[in-house]
């Protein structure tokens, strides 16, 4: 349904991050008509529509040679009404729409409930007697022009910019490793566009300082740790003081390869471990359409 969709097509955009990428565009898009011949006073049960847990939207064309009252009924009471004719003047209707020639019909549907358009033909029925002898007699006039029905429907679906960069989630690091006084360090990859997200979850028994720095700076703290600060300052992407957290960051790609690095902050107790997992997200199709 219309709800539903535009909210898949948000969140797609936003797990894919701030790419240069143009949104989608959504509209209602022809899918199929039918036609149909009413009689007086006659129904015309059109399409069942199904929405979804959060509701939805409908929308139709509708012409007519005649006046028609349009509504909407739940699929169950429609289907009582056809077992049980009785039981049809006891409908209970929604988005009622009456003395309608040509139109475009919408209608706002509940929660998880089959819905059935139903057309009705205005015009009062032909009134008949029957005499003593048995002989039937129109008191009507005796010719009512035919009542044509015409319906269009529509679904919401993508217009413009409909192909998009996929992405999924891969994993880069996933460890247990024993703690020491020495940096910890992965080299872990290099960005393939701006914007680009990874995924840290860290869990230790003391605090740590982890980070996402380029490879060349990680590099020189093995040589000098004492430039641990100035390389910190570098990176967006660092926690201090943590022992258990989740994060995201976004990567430059000007930035060139990546390595996370993970040090204690304290003295570090013996034969104790650390865990360590990081995720990215990467394109996987449609990659091109991104503006690197």
């Amino acid at each position: 349904m219309r709800a539903t969709r535009m909210l898949a097509a948000m969140l797609c955009l936003l797990s894919a991050g701030a790419f240069a990428v143009p949104p989608r565009s959504f509209d209602w898009v022809q899918a199929s008509d039918e036609t149909s011949v009413l009689d007086p006073a006659a129904f015309h049960a059109g399409r069942v529509y199904h929405p979804g847990y959060d509701g939805g939207n409908l929308h139709v064309d509708i012409a007519a040679t005649q006046p028609v009252t349009i509504a909407m009924t739940t699929e169950q009471a429609w289907t009582d009404a056809q077992q049980h004719p009785e039981s049809a003047p006891n409908l209970t209707f929604s988005c009622v729409r009456e003395h309608v020639l040509s139109t475009t019909y919408e209608c706002a549907l509940p929660p998880s409930t089959p819905m059935v358009l139903l057309v009705r033909d205005e015009r009062a029925p032909r009134r008949v007697v029957q005499t003593r002898w048995g002989v039937i007699v129109e008191t009507a006039r005796q010719y009512m022009p035919p009542n044509n029905l015409h319906i269009t429907y529509y679904r919401w679906d993508c217009v413009a910019n409909c192909v998009q960069p996929e992405f999924l989630w891969t994993r880069l690091v996933k460890e247990k490793y024993e703690l020491t006084s020495v940096p910890k360090m992965y080299n872990v990859l290099t960005p393939e566009h701006d914007g680009q997200r990874i995924n840290v979850k860290f869990k230790a028994p003391v605090p740590m300082t982890i980070a996402v720095l380029p490879a060349k700076v990680a590099d020189q703290l093995y040589s000098s740790p004492a430039s641990l600060n100035s390389a910190l300052e570098t990176s967006s992407c660092k926690q201090r003081g943590v022992q258990s957290l989740s994060f995201d960051c976004s990567l430059n790609i000007d930035d060139g390869p990546q390595s996370l690095v993970v040090i204690p902050d304290t003295g570090v107790p013996s034969h104790k471990k650390a865990s360590v997992e990081l995720q990215t997200l990467r394109c996987t199709a449609n990659c091109e359409l991104i503006t690197k």
